[in-house]
């Protein structure tokens, strides 16, 4: 099985997910740091591009002007706006207006699992694969960079490391991918590892 058909497998029958309770990957987040409710919806792109010969994972890097996460590696993406038909368009309008990646040129494939942002977003990932060729236009107040990780990088587990921080009296663990000299962690790891191991178990099946 090819990759692409691998991705496919991966997230058929797949739904945007309900559940955002504030778990992690690795640990709970302290009860100090759970953000309060009503939580913002919101949804991120987790654009795979098409190239040859393996896939590869479309990521920006925040520009240090933003109020939330500014400076990290993200997915495009971002809040749900009341003209938005729902999740899904919310992820292809902010990939758009973020990085002029061309919504046409985007096939949704499934969603991942929900995830709770410290800040508050409830965070629905959409995977979608995209046709090579694209010309892009990123936002220079949102996007201070472009780039692309292989996804077999990514699927690597050596270059999957496990670190903790002491926030609120606990030890929270998160995933990191150093990848050149970007280091991918937080909400946007969490999602990529929730993404491989659905790729991992369709792979067993």
């Amino acid at each position: 099985m090819n990759t692409i058909d691998l991705v496919r497998n991966s997230l058929r029958g797949s739904l945007p997910p309900h559940d955002f309770s504030p778990r992690r990957v690795l640990g709970d987040l302290p009860p100090g740091m759970q953000p309060p409710k009503p939580w913002k919806p919101a949804a991120v792109l987790v654009p795979l591009v098409m190239r040859q010969p393996e896939l590869t994972v479309l990521l920006t890097e925040r520009t240090r002007g933003l109020l939330d996460h500014a400076g990290q590696v993200s997915f495009p993406g971002g809040s749900r706006e009341a003209a938005d038909a729902d999740v899904l368009q919310t992820a292809l309008r902010e990939a758009e207006e973020e990085t002029g990646l061309n919504r046409r040129l985007v096939e949704p494939v499934g969603y991942l699992d929900g995830y709770l942002t410290i800040t508050g977003y409830a965070v629905t990932p959409v995977v979608g694969l995209v046709s090579a060729g694209f010309e892009l236009k990123p936002d220079p107040v949102e996007v201070a960079e472009v780039f692309e990780v292989p996804l077999a990088f990514l699927r690597n587990p050596l270059n999957r490391q496990v670190k903790q921080r002491h926030l609120a009296g606990r030890d929270l663990g998160y995933y990191l991918f150093e990848y050149q000299h970007h280091a991918i962690w937080g909400a946007t790891a969490a999602m990529l590892v929730n993404f491989l191991q659905k790729l991992e178990r369709a792979e067993a099946a």
